[in-house]
Protein backbone atom coordinates (compact mmCIF):
# COMPACT_ATOMS: atom_id res chain seq x y z
CA UNK A 1 0.00 0.00 0.00
CA UNK A 2 1.40 3.33 -0.54
CA UNK A 3 0.71 6.36 1.16
CA UNK A 4 1.34 9.88 1.13
CA UNK A 5 1.13 11.96 3.72
CA UNK A 6 1.13 16.13 3.14
CA UNK A 7 1.76 17.34 6.54
CA UNK A 8 3.36 20.46 8.25
CA UNK A 9 6.33 19.01 9.76
CA UNK A 10 4.89 20.61 13.60
CA UNK A 11 1.42 18.32 12.61
CA UNK A 12 2.82 15.10 11.63
CA UNK A 13 0.98 11.91 13.09
CA UNK A 14 2.09 8.16 12.72
CA UNK A 15 -0.32 5.99 10.42
CA UNK A 16 1.28 3.08 9.83
CA UNK A 17 0.36 0.90 13.10
CA UNK A 18 -0.95 -2.28 11.38
CA UNK A 19 0.15 -1.80 7.85
CA UNK A 20 3.47 -2.92 7.34
CA UNK A 21 3.10 -3.52 3.14
CA UNK A 22 3.28 0.06 2.30
CA UNK A 23 5.54 2.36 1.31
CA UNK A 24 4.51 5.88 2.66
CA UNK A 25 5.68 8.93 1.19
CA UNK A 26 5.89 11.62 4.10
CA UNK A 27 6.13 15.56 2.89
CA UNK A 28 7.04 18.45 4.84
CA UNK A 29 9.08 21.42 4.36
CA UNK A 30 12.25 20.70 7.11
CA UNK A 31 14.58 18.07 5.95
CA UNK A 32 14.99 17.49 10.36
CA UNK A 33 12.00 16.59 11.69
CA UNK A 34 10.88 14.23 8.02
CA UNK A 35 14.07 12.51 8.89
CA UNK A 36 12.87 11.90 12.71
CA UNK A 37 9.53 10.76 11.75
CA UNK A 38 11.49 8.08 9.07
CA UNK A 39 13.65 7.14 11.79
CA UNK A 40 10.38 6.44 13.64
CA UNK A 41 8.55 4.28 10.88
CA UNK A 42 11.72 2.19 10.84
CA UNK A 43 11.93 1.59 13.99
CA UNK A 44 8.35 0.64 13.72
CA UNK A 45 8.74 -2.14 11.51
CA UNK A 46 7.70 -0.44 8.01
CA UNK A 47 9.53 1.78 5.23
CA UNK A 48 9.27 5.39 5.13
CA UNK A 49 10.81 7.96 1.85
CA UNK A 50 10.89 11.60 3.50
CA UNK A 51 10.37 14.06 0.81
CA UNK A 52 10.96 17.82 0.84
CA UNK A 53 8.10 19.67 -0.37
CA UNK A 54 6.21 22.97 0.05
CA UNK A 55 2.60 22.47 -0.48
CA UNK A 56 2.49 26.58 -1.43
CA UNK A 57 5.07 26.07 -4.53
CA UNK A 58 3.03 24.16 -7.76
CA UNK A 59 6.19 23.17 -9.08
CA UNK A 60 6.96 20.95 -5.65
CA UNK A 61 3.50 19.46 -6.03
CA UNK A 62 4.11 18.21 -9.81
CA UNK A 63 7.59 17.27 -9.10
CA UNK A 64 6.25 15.02 -5.97
CA UNK A 65 3.40 13.10 -7.94
CA UNK A 66 6.25 12.84 -10.91
CA UNK A 67 8.42 10.70 -8.70
CA UNK A 68 5.39 8.95 -7.52
CA UNK A 69 4.69 7.47 -10.97
CA UNK A 70 8.09 7.00 -11.67
CA UNK A 71 9.33 5.20 -8.26
CA UNK A 72 5.46 3.92 -7.66
CA UNK A 73 4.74 2.93 -11.26
CA UNK A 74 2.00 5.52 -10.57
CA UNK A 75 0.45 3.46 -7.06
CA UNK A 76 -1.06 5.72 -4.78
CA UNK A 77 -3.77 4.76 -2.04
CA UNK A 78 -4.27 7.08 0.84
CA UNK A 79 -3.53 10.79 0.22
CA UNK A 80 -3.31 12.52 3.68
CA UNK A 81 -3.95 16.24 3.26
CA UNK A 82 -2.79 17.50 7.01
CA UNK A 83 -0.33 20.84 5.38
CA UNK A 84 -0.78 24.21 7.89
CA UNK A 85 0.92 26.92 8.39
CA UNK A 86 -1.57 28.91 10.95
CA UNK A 87 -0.86 28.18 13.53
CA UNK A 88 1.65 30.48 15.10
CA UNK A 89 -0.48 33.03 13.31
CA UNK A 90 -3.96 31.98 15.10
CA UNK A 91 -2.19 32.23 18.51
CA UNK A 92 -0.11 34.93 18.21
CA UNK A 93 -3.84 36.76 17.67
CA UNK A 94 -5.98 35.38 19.85
CA UNK A 95 -8.63 37.46 21.13
CA UNK A 96 -8.08 39.61 18.44
CA UNK A 97 -11.62 40.60 16.16
CA UNK A 98 -10.74 40.04 11.99
CA UNK A 99 -10.51 43.67 11.31
CA UNK A 100 -7.78 43.91 14.02
CA UNK A 101 -5.58 41.49 12.50
CA UNK A 102 -3.65 41.85 9.30
CA UNK A 103 -5.22 40.77 6.77
CA UNK A 104 -2.27 38.60 5.27
CA UNK A 105 -3.40 35.76 7.68
CA UNK A 106 -5.84 34.62 5.20
CA UNK A 107 -3.04 33.41 3.14
CA UNK A 108 -0.71 31.89 6.13
CA UNK A 109 -3.61 29.96 7.27
CA UNK A 110 -5.53 28.70 3.95
CA UNK A 111 -3.14 28.99 1.12
CA UNK A 112 -0.88 26.26 2.99
CA UNK A 113 -3.69 24.20 3.83
CA UNK A 114 -6.87 24.75 1.59
CA UNK A 115 -5.23 25.59 -1.20
CA UNK A 116 -2.25 22.60 -1.11
CA UNK A 117 -5.60 20.32 -0.35
CA UNK A 118 -7.04 21.14 -3.65
CA UNK A 119 -3.69 20.82 -5.32
CA UNK A 120 -2.84 17.08 -4.03
CA UNK A 121 -6.12 16.32 -4.40
CA UNK A 122 -6.20 16.86 -8.54
CA UNK A 123 -2.91 15.24 -8.90
CA UNK A 124 -3.79 12.34 -6.59
CA UNK A 125 -7.07 11.74 -7.87
CA UNK A 126 -5.67 11.31 -11.54
CA UNK A 127 -3.48 8.18 -10.55
CA UNK A 128 -6.42 7.09 -7.66
CA UNK A 129 -9.02 7.43 -10.84
CA UNK A 130 -6.61 5.76 -12.93
CA UNK A 131 -6.12 2.25 -10.44
CA UNK A 132 -10.04 2.51 -9.81
CA UNK A 133 -9.20 2.81 -5.86
CA UNK A 134 -7.90 5.40 -3.36
CA UNK A 135 -8.75 7.12 -0.32
CA UNK A 136 -8.43 10.70 0.33
CA UNK A 137 -8.07 12.37 3.85
CA UNK A 138 -8.65 16.14 4.13
CA UNK A 139 -7.95 16.90 8.15
CA UNK A 140 -10.19 19.24 9.08
CA UNK A 141 -12.10 20.03 12.20
CA UNK A 142 -15.54 21.25 14.59
CA UNK A 143 -14.57 24.99 13.23
CA UNK A 144 -16.27 23.97 9.74
CA UNK A 145 -19.20 23.68 11.68
CA UNK A 146 -18.98 26.80 14.46
CA UNK A 147 -17.15 29.62 15.43
CA UNK A 148 -13.72 28.60 16.43
CA UNK A 149 -10.08 30.59 16.61
CA UNK A 150 -11.19 33.70 13.91
CA UNK A 151 -12.88 33.79 10.69
CA UNK A 152 -10.13 32.74 8.37
CA UNK A 153 -9.90 29.11 10.16
CA UNK A 154 -13.78 28.51 10.10
CA UNK A 155 -13.82 29.64 6.46
CA UNK A 156 -11.39 27.49 5.40
CA UNK A 157 -11.77 24.31 7.71
CA UNK A 158 -15.85 24.43 6.13
CA UNK A 159 -14.37 24.77 2.84
CA UNK A 160 -12.22 21.68 3.43
CA UNK A 161 -15.25 19.68 4.31
CA UNK A 162 -16.96 20.58 1.29
CA UNK A 163 -14.19 20.15 -0.58
CA UNK A 164 -14.08 16.31 0.62
CA UNK A 165 -17.81 16.18 -0.04
CA UNK A 166 -18.02 17.40 -3.61
CA UNK A 167 -14.70 15.77 -4.50
CA UNK A 168 -16.39 12.26 -3.18
CA UNK A 169 -19.97 13.10 -5.88
CA UNK A 170 -17.26 12.88 -8.72
CA UNK A 171 -15.38 10.41 -7.35
CA UNK A 172 -17.13 7.75 -6.25
CA UNK A 173 -17.90 5.72 -9.60
CA UNK A 174 -14.52 5.86 -10.27
CA UNK A 175 -13.67 3.59 -6.70
CA UNK A 176 -11.89 6.51 -5.15
CA UNK A 177 -13.40 7.92 -1.26
CA UNK A 178 -13.01 11.31 0.11
CA UNK A 179 -13.88 12.40 3.26
CA UNK A 180 -13.38 14.86 5.85
CA UNK A 181 -10.95 14.07 9.48
CA UNK A 182 -12.33 16.25 12.38
CA UNK A 183 -9.65 14.99 15.26
CA UNK A 184 -10.25 16.67 18.64
CA UNK A 185 -7.68 19.01 20.37
CA UNK A 186 -4.69 17.39 19.48
CA UNK A 187 -1.32 18.00 21.66
CA UNK A 188 0.74 18.66 18.22
CA UNK A 189 4.70 20.20 19.36
CA UNK A 190 2.99 23.92 18.23
CA UNK A 191 -0.10 23.69 20.44
CA UNK A 192 2.46 22.25 23.79
CA UNK A 193 4.73 25.13 22.45
CA UNK A 194 2.05 28.24 22.04
CA UNK A 195 -0.77 26.85 24.32
CA UNK A 196 0.94 24.52 27.43
CA UNK A 197 3.72 26.23 28.06
CA UNK A 198 2.24 29.81 27.79
CA UNK A 199 -0.71 31.37 30.04
CA UNK A 200 -3.92 31.74 28.91
CA UNK A 201 -4.07 35.01 26.42
CA UNK A 202 -6.57 37.79 27.51
CA UNK A 203 -10.43 37.23 26.88
CA UNK A 204 -9.59 33.70 25.99
CA UNK A 205 -11.62 31.04 28.33
CA UNK A 206 -9.87 29.69 30.99
CA UNK A 207 -10.74 26.11 29.67
CA UNK A 208 -9.43 26.67 26.41
CA UNK A 209 -6.07 25.08 28.10
CA UNK A 210 -7.81 22.44 30.05
CA UNK A 211 -8.87 20.85 27.16
CA UNK A 212 -5.81 20.85 25.22
CA UNK A 213 -4.02 19.27 28.23
CA UNK A 214 -6.44 16.85 27.58
CA UNK A 215 -6.21 16.33 23.91
CA UNK A 216 -5.34 13.57 21.54
CA UNK A 217 -1.91 12.21 20.63
CA UNK A 218 -0.76 13.40 17.17
CA UNK A 219 -0.76 9.53 16.57
CA UNK A 220 -4.58 8.60 16.83
CA UNK A 221 -5.54 10.41 13.77
CA UNK A 222 -3.20 8.21 11.92
CA UNK A 223 -4.23 4.79 13.51
CA UNK A 224 -8.27 6.13 12.51
CA UNK A 225 -7.16 6.60 8.89
CA UNK A 226 -5.50 3.24 9.49
CA UNK A 227 -8.40 1.62 9.94
CA UNK A 228 -10.64 3.44 7.60
CA UNK A 229 -8.55 2.52 4.89
CA UNK A 230 -8.94 -1.24 5.87
CA UNK A 231 -12.95 -0.91 6.15
CA UNK A 232 -14.57 -3.24 3.45
CA UNK A 233 -17.60 -0.81 3.78
CA UNK A 234 -15.42 2.46 2.98
CA UNK A 235 -17.52 4.08 -0.03
CA UNK A 236 -20.88 3.85 2.40
CA UNK A 237 -18.56 6.78 4.16
CA UNK A 238 -17.61 8.40 1.29
CA UNK A 239 -18.31 12.53 1.27
CA UNK A 240 -18.95 12.54 5.18
CA UNK A 241 -17.44 14.49 7.78
CA UNK A 242 -16.15 11.98 10.54
CA UNK A 243 -14.86 12.70 13.81
CA UNK A 244 -12.05 10.70 15.27
CA UNK A 245 -14.25 9.70 18.45
CA UNK A 246 -16.67 8.42 15.50
CA UNK A 247 -13.87 5.88 14.11
CA UNK A 248 -12.92 5.14 17.50
CA UNK A 249 -16.10 4.38 18.29
CA UNK A 250 -16.74 2.35 15.06
CA UNK A 251 -13.15 0.60 15.48
CA UNK A 252 -12.90 0.44 18.89
CA UNK A 253 -9.78 2.24 19.53
CA UNK A 254 -8.38 3.70 22.19
CA UNK A 255 -5.51 6.68 22.15
CA UNK A 256 -1.87 5.18 22.21
CA UNK A 257 -1.30 5.97 25.84
CA UNK A 258 -4.78 3.85 26.48
CA UNK A 259 -7.15 6.63 27.16
CA UNK A 260 -10.81 6.69 25.51
CA UNK A 261 -11.33 8.94 22.64
CA UNK A 262 -13.53 11.78 24.22
CA UNK A 263 -16.82 11.64 22.23
CA UNK A 264 -17.97 15.23 22.11
CA UNK A 265 -21.09 14.60 20.48
CA UNK A 266 -21.70 12.50 23.99
CA UNK A 267 -24.18 14.65 25.78
CA UNK A 268 -22.00 13.42 29.22
CA UNK A 269 -19.21 15.25 27.60
CA UNK A 270 -21.21 18.39 26.77
CA UNK A 271 -22.50 18.75 29.79
CA UNK A 272 -19.25 18.96 31.74
CA UNK A 273 -18.48 22.05 29.81
CA UNK A 274 -21.34 24.09 31.25
CA UNK A 275 -20.54 24.75 34.70
CA UNK A 276 -23.68 24.61 35.88
CA UNK A 277 -24.67 21.50 34.83
CA UNK A 278 -21.64 19.72 34.96
CA UNK A 279 -22.87 17.77 37.93
CA UNK A 280 -25.39 15.96 36.03
CA UNK A 281 -22.42 14.17 33.81
CA UNK A 282 -22.16 11.90 36.72
CA UNK A 283 -25.49 10.50 36.22
CA UNK A 284 -26.29 10.40 32.27
CA UNK A 285 -25.03 7.44 30.58
CA UNK A 286 -22.50 7.72 27.84
CA UNK A 287 -24.04 6.04 25.19
CA UNK A 288 -26.39 9.08 25.09
CA UNK A 289 -25.33 11.40 22.03
CA UNK A 290 -26.78 14.42 20.31
CA UNK A 291 -26.46 15.68 16.60
CA UNK A 292 -23.73 17.22 15.65
CA UNK A 293 -25.37 20.98 14.70
CA UNK A 294 -25.70 20.50 18.59
CA UNK A 295 -22.12 21.58 18.73
CA UNK A 296 -23.17 25.04 17.25
CA UNK A 297 -24.75 25.75 20.34
CA UNK A 298 -21.48 25.71 22.36
CA UNK A 299 -20.38 28.91 23.10
CA UNK A 300 -18.97 30.96 20.39
CA UNK A 301 -15.74 31.77 21.97
CA UNK A 302 -12.95 30.05 24.16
Amino acid sequence: MNFSKHCDSHSRFSAFRGIRENVPVWLGRQEKTLKQTAAEVKERGGNCVPVICDSTKDEDIEGLFERIKREQNGRLDILVNNAYAGVQAIFENMGKKFWEIDPSIWDSINNTGLRGHYFFSVHASRLMVAQGRGLIVNISSMGGLRYLFNVPYGVGKAACDRLAADMAVELKSRGVASVSLWPGAVQTELVSQFVLERDTPQGVNSKFKDVFANGETTELSGICIVNLAKDKNLMSLTGKVLMTCDLARRYGIQDVDGRSVADYTSLKFLLTQVPYLSWLSAVVPSFLRLPRFVLTLASNRF
